[in-house]
């Protein structure tokens, strides 16, 4: 996966898409974010450069309950993409 902006922005928009409202705040954030469920609101901590934001959301997506039903079609293949890396990264385990 690229680090640039543009990944970022499609990354940015899966939760984005599936109703979640994501916000850049300050924080003592350990994991790099912080999820109020109930809220659908995700808090990702704002100093993190563009490749720890990224490798935050590729961490925090699959953790998130996303209908992939609303989603684009450009953010379902990524979406997808995330889980099945997820996956295989757990059998190989």
């Amino acid at each position: 996966m690229k680090y640039t902006q543009a990944t970022l922005d499609k990354l940015e928009a899966i939760p984005e898409e599936a109703g979640y409202v994501l916000r850049y705040e300050r924080g003592t954030f350990q994991s790099g974010y912080c999820i109020l469920e109930s809220k659908k609101v995700v808090v990702l901590n704002k100093f993190l450069q563009i490749e720890g934001r990224i490798n935050t959301l590729v961490d925090l997506i699959p953790q998130l309950d996303i209908n992939t039903d609303i989603l684009t079609e450009e953010s379902k293949k990524l979406y997808t993409g995330i889980i099945s890396k997820l996956e295989t990264e757990e059998n190989g385990n």
